[in-house]
């Protein structure tokens, strides 16, 4: 008797759909699996077999094949244990073929027949619910992510011999389990931490409101990392479809909690500096996120930028201009988003106090040369934001008074996001672009500069030897700063301000 069960491969951070057809004929007992199987597949045998017997259901006593369809499309992981065992018994015939119609399988199986979670259920019930199948059976941990999905019907049960019952129709299906509250919590942290730096915070409250990447440079101690690290707090929360993207990618990288349900809260990635490319940007030979795409729609920090290896800055290169890494295999290339704030900060030189004017750096022209080498012109360009942090006066550590608190910081990025979604609204796939995002196509249309303020910005370039890439930088970060404003039209102090944010430009001019 022939058998079908649907069930789902994970590819990136979508799921495509694969058949299962099972086959069961008379002859020598034998369990064989073909159709682009991978190992972790093939051991699945061995689970399904005992997972039924510990189940007390009939496996059957001849040749079982079950086919992976289509055969082209690499299959990997656990999760075709459940939907391997649900086509063994309807083919044997403790299940109707009728039970399963419209349901997508996707779940381990222990040997004893308990159901274990497995990776990437949001992007299965997504596909369910595009392909407008019924709904999707899963274990009871992947409930909640799988309930995210609007459209679809979700159903769980601990074990193999109940989800038999209730599929068959002799018990009913168990209550889900509740997905923990993952609402927004109230940061440990606080801009209101930061003492001094006034024009730092100004230039993260503009990459926050904008989207924009940022590096800042400082001696050791100046606090680039304090006030990296308080970034998220002033972030607007994530809308539905970026808690949806965001839960997405953490979910086929094995990262979301047991029983979780939509993140609420942007991520803060920090690799160390010792991070491979792969780490950074994604690879493997199955490929799976790297800290760029775990960071997407908050916040890739990266500390001590220049001790980074430079063929691994230079692969942020694509994510930073395009917003997705492609990672590319022999049998395969997968697209995974990257739509991430960069954050770098770094020392100005080797021993970190250069430019202090203490008298303590030592470091030689060529020494200061080479260090800077280390980030190439290029990767430079494509951040919007950079900065030089200055030491703070003793007195100013002294000032007890706070600063102004992340909520009060929020509000006006919240704002100034408000006023970029509707510039962008009438675009189709612009829904949720920030300025830094939106194409300059785009950006030229409904975010244009009065013939004196762009002959400012051209007078600009030619003084500081600027880039045409840097030229839409310097456009992209004005608009922002016009937004948090509230100014209809970019103006002349909002060029001159976001040129003061090209430090490493000017810099590099100046020498």
């Amino acid at each position: 008797m022939l058998a079908k069960v649907q069930a789902a491969a994970v590819v990136g951070v979508q799921a495509r759909p694969v058949e299962l057809e099972c086959d069961v004929s008379g002859g020598v007992p034998y369990f064989d699996t073909v159709g682009l199987a991978e190992l972790s597949v093939r051991e699945a045998r061995v689970r399904v077999r005992s997972a039924i017997r510990h189940a007390h259901l009939p496996f059957p006593d001849g040749r079982v094949t079950i086919n992976l369809a289509p055969a082209d499309l690499r299959k990997d992981g656990t999760s075709f244990d459940l939907a391997m065992a649900l086509a063994i018994l309807a083919a044997e015939g403790t299940l109707a073929q009728a039970d399963l119609q419209g349901w997508v399988a996707v779940g381990e199986l222990s040997l004893t027949g308990a159901l274990r979670p497995v990776h990437g259920v949001l992007a299965v019930a997504e596909y369910a619910a595009a392909a407008g199948l019924r709904g999707v059976v899963c274990p009871p941990d992947n409930a909640p992510e799988a309930l995210a999905v609007p459209g679809i019907e979700v159903r769980a049960a601990s074990g193999l011999a109940e989800l038999v019952a209730c599929l068959s129709g002799k018990r009913p299906w168990p209550d889900l389990p509740a997905a923990p509250e993952r609402m927004s919590s109230p940061h440990k942290l606080c801009w209101s931490d930061v003492r001094g730096h006034e024009q730092a915070k100004r230039a993260l409250e503009v990459a926050a409101a904008g989207g924009h990447n940022a590096v800042l440079c400082g001696t050791p101690g100046t606090g680039k990392t304090m006030l990296a690290r308080r970034l998220p707090t002033i972030l607007p929360e994530m809308s539905a479809a970026e808690s949806v993207e965001v839960t997405k990618i953490h979910s086929v990288a094995g990262l979301l909690p047991t029983r979780a349900g939509l993140m609420r809260e942007r991520p803060f990635r920090a690799p160390h500096h010792t991070a491979s490319a792969a780490a950074l940007v994604g690879g493997g030979s199955i490929p799976r996120p790297g800290e760029v795409s775990l960071a997407h729609r908050g916040v890739l920090f990266l500390d001590e930028l220049p001790e980074f290896a430079r063929h691994v800055i230079e692969t942020l290169r694509q994510p930073l201009e395009d917003g997705y890494v492609t990672v590319t295999r022999a049998r395969q290339a997968v697209r995974f988003p990257a739509t991430a704030m960069v954050v770098a900060a770094l020392n100005p030189c080797p021993c970190g106090h250069h430019g202090a004017g203490d008298g303590r750096c030592q470091c030689s022209p060529l020494a200061l040369e080479r260090y800077r080498a280390r980030l190439s012109g290029p990767m430079l360009d494509r951040i919007d934001i950079q900065l030089r942090l200055a030491t703070l006066p003793g007195a100013m550590l002294r000032d007890g008074r706070a600063g102004e608190p992340s909520a009060v910081v929020r509000a006006r990025v919240q704002a100034a996001r408000d006023r970029q979604r509707e510039r962008f609204a009438d675009v189709a796939e612009g829904a949720n672009w920030t300025n830094a995002e939106a194409p300059m196509t785009a950006l030229r249309k409904r975010a244009p500069l009065r013939p004196a303020v762009h002959d400012l910005l051209l007078r600009a370039l030619d003084v500081h030897g600027l880039s045409p890439r840097a030229h839409d930088r310097v456009w992209r970060v004005a608009r922002t700063l016009a937004d948090l404003d509230a100014a209809a039209d970019i103006g002349a102090e909002h060029i001159g301000e976001a040129l003061q944010f090209r430090w490493f430009d000017r810099d590099h001019a100046a020498q």
